[in-house]
This record gives C-alpha cells, structure tokens and sequence, in this order.
C-alpha cells in the first residue's frame, strides 16, 4: 500500500536542513514503486549550469572515515558529478572520494567495474555510492563486499535489473517508472493534450524498468482517452554518436508536430534527444511533461540559448531563469521539469542518507530518513516513494526504493501539479 509522503519546509527548516548533517526531522517518503532505471541519463547528457550545494559548509560535520561517490563525467551526466562535488565541498576533499566511470561505460566494463572496486582500498571507506549505475555496478559491489563487506553499497539509478542490483547492494533507489507513467500521462490529460508521443531505441526499451513504465503509460492513455504513440530515435551511443542522434531529432520533430498535432506531448528517454526536442517543440508546437531524469538543466539551457554561469548552484534562481525564457517563448503552460535537479539531488542526497546511517541518526532501509537526506539539497520539493515490486512474481522489495519529485509546470505563474500527492491506481504497479 502507498505510503505517501510530503515534504514541504518552510525556509528557516530548509536552512537548519543545510546547516546540520543529522537526522531530519522535517523529511518524508512515502509509498510509490517506480524507477526509470535503466533510462541513462547517463547515456549522454546537455545539462549546463551546475555546481551546487551550500560550499560555505565545506568541512561541517567533520567525519572519521571516509565516503566515494562515483558517478558519470561532466559530459555524460553533469547534473550527477555536480551533485557529488556539491557533497565533497560541504564535507571536504579529505574525507568524501570522488571518481567517474568511462564516458563510453557499454564498452568498458572492465574499467568501470575496477573504479568501483578500487574505493574499497581505501581502509577508511564506509560507504560507496554509485549514480547512475550502470552495467557492472552489480559485480563491482559484489567484489567490494566480498573484500570489505563493512562498507555500504548504494546504487542510484540502476541501469541493470533491479532484482539483480538489489541482491548486491545494501540499496538501491531510482526514480518512480510505475508512479511517474501514470503521472506524466494524467498530467498531459490536464494540461488539454490529446496525444502522447514516447520517443527511444530498442537499448532502452530492453530495460524492465523502461519498458514496463511505456506499458504503463499506453495503459494511461487508454484511461483518459489519449492516443499513444512511438517514436524510434538513434542511440547515441552507437556509431551515430551524440551529434547524429541529436541530428536526427532535430529533423524530425517539425514531421511528428504536423503528425500527431500540437496538442501532443512529447517524452525520451535519453539526455541527448532532449534539449534538440525541446529547442524544436518551442518553435514548432507542443508539450513536454519533464525529462526522463528531470532537471531544470536537462535540456533548456541549450534549447533556449540561456547562459546560466551567475545562477550556477542555485536551483531556485536557474528555474527562475529558465521559467522566464519559456514564458518569453509563448510557451506557458505547456512545459515541465523538478524544480530541482534530480541527478544532482540523488548524487548528493545518497551521499547526505549514508553519513547519517553511519553517525547512527538514520535507518538506512526508512524511506523517511531517505527522503529528509534528499530534502537537505531539494529544499522546496515535494516527494513521493516506496518499495519496489516485481511484476512477476509481486514481491515488494525492501532495499530498492522507487522515488519521484512533483511535477513543475514553467508559466506566469508557474505551479507544481500536486503530483506527489496522487494515489497512482494499484493496478498500475502490475502492468508489465
């Protein structure tokens, strides 16, 4: 049953939240399942603009051991490194270890595996996040626990099975696949769209986590008698590589607009297709829910020419920014994001969750503690959670938690959709 969850704090609780690493008092999760798991917003990513984190905390809570964060390269996945580094400049390089994994991670699995593994040499590590995980996080934390089974393993967007990943990792959360499915189609029916477009590539869509939530979503549309449709884009990780992928969106966007009509709205499932998406929607008509992995950095910056260097850091400034430039547009009311970066609050809030289970404030396993943990560096969202259950047999997990942020929609004014506070038909959490 869904546990629900809100969070929403006044500022002087957001500043004590940033002031303190202990255990939040101010923070819920509830019950959801979801994960887009295998999205990748590491696949490629545009996200520009972001440091973040209170810096003027660097070495607050000084720590006694040590905690690593792996995550993809500023190239491939900004938001997650910017978030680590966010964590590392509160706490300080001395004590938080931060590593990537290969830009190009199908290929090298090896190397990624081994960086992995390699934080565990450090006698001091305690914890070892790892977002996004891709192929490999799983024998990687394997290896790590066979050699120092005292160190958690958290993975955040898993890339792998969730049952597989689960049984090697203390825990795995990634964002809801089921709840958001549902939301994102019932959101599109409020804002007046009639059609909904899902744009990927067969990669993806072998993944349990993608395929099952464009299942849902096809379910969603009968519901609110929406037309589905399907939409093949390059991977960018083939020979095509990011440009061409990029490339191939940009042509056809005008051809799906004139197809399926501007009451549409448009979803991928890769970073790179989204700010080419997004640059043609604003000039072609449309509607775009949030991003796969969404932030307000996935995509707008490039689409809408916006330079967001001054706001780098501050979340509530970029959306600010970015809400401006979209209403300029004439495009009010018809495009969403979180209003805080996801990749950047995981990388982060995973990292904020492990030091308070290891000062002894928080139960690693109580989606409560997780989501304070996420609420110190998303300070004004709303949150919804809860166990993940396999479709298959209809077992709900207890260390993989499915998570999502409610839905921002940019206009004058804009407005968050209360998403995180509707209850997603249990049916949904079957559909497969």
């Amino acid at each position: 049953m869904k546990r629900l969850v809100s969070i929403l704090l006044a500022l002087a609780m957001v500043l004590a939240l940033a002031a303190c690493s202990g255990k939040n008092s101010g923070g819920n999760a509830g019950g959801n399942t979801g994960n887009t798991a295998g999205n990748n917003s590491g696949d490629s990513g545009s996200n520009s603009g972001g440091d973040a984190g209170d810096d003027s905390q660097a070495g607050d809570g000084a720590m006694s051991y040590h905690i690593g964060i792996i995550t993809g390269s500023v190239s491939q996945s900004e938001d997650d490194r910017r978030g680590a580094e966010a964590f590392q400049a509160k706490y300080g390089e001395d004590v938080v270890k931060l590593a990537t994994y290969p830009d190009n991670f199908t290929e090298e699995l090896e190397t990624t595996v081994q960086t992995i593994v390699n934080m565990s040499d450090d006698p001091d590590m305690k914890a070892i996040i790892v977002n996004q995980s891709v192929p490999g996080t799983t024998e990687a934390f394997r290896q790590v626990k066979d050699r120092r089974p005292d160190i958690l393993c958290i993975a955040g967007e898993a890339h792998e099975d969730l049952p597989e990943i689960g049984s090697a990792a203390d825990l795995v959360t990634n964002n809801d696949f089921v709840s958001r499915g549902y939301l994102i189609i019932r959101t599109a029916h409020e804002l007046g769209c009639d059609t909904f477009v899902h744009i990927s590539f067969p990669r993806h869509l072998a993944y349990e986590t993608m395929s099952r939530r464009l299942a849902i979503m096809e379910a969603a549309c009968e519901e609110f008698n929406m037309t589905f449709a399907q939409e093949t884009a390059p991977d960018p990780t083939t020979d095509v590589g990011v440009p061409g992928a990029q490339a191939y969106v940009l042509e056809q966007v005008p051809v799906w607009v004139d197809k399926y009509g501007e009451k549409a709205a448009y979803f991928c499932t890769n970073d790179a297709h989204t700010e080419p998406l997004l640059r043609q929607l604003f000039e072609y008509g449309g509607y775009f829910i949030e991003a796969d992995l969404p932030s307000p950095l996935m995509g707008y910056p490039g689409a809408l020419g916006l330079d967001l260097t001054e706001e780098a850091g501050d979340f509530e400034k970029i959306l600010a920014k970015v809400e401006s430039a979209v209403v300029e547009k004439g495009a009010a009311d018809r495009f969403g994001t979180w209003a805080y970066s996801y990749g950047y609050t995981l990388s982060a809030g995973l990292a904020e969750h492990a030091k308070n289970v290891i000062d002894g404030n928080s139960d690693l396993l109580d989606m409560d503690d997780l989501a304070a943990a996420l609420q110190v560096y998303s300070p004004k969202a709303e949150w919804n959670g809860s166990g993940y259950t396999n479709a298959e047999t209809g077992v709900k997990s207890d260390n993989v938690f499915l998570i999502y942020q409610d839905t921002y929609v940019m206009g004058d004014p804009g407005r968050f959709m209360g998403s995180a506070q509707v209850e997603v038909p249990e049916k949904y959490f079957t559909v497969k």
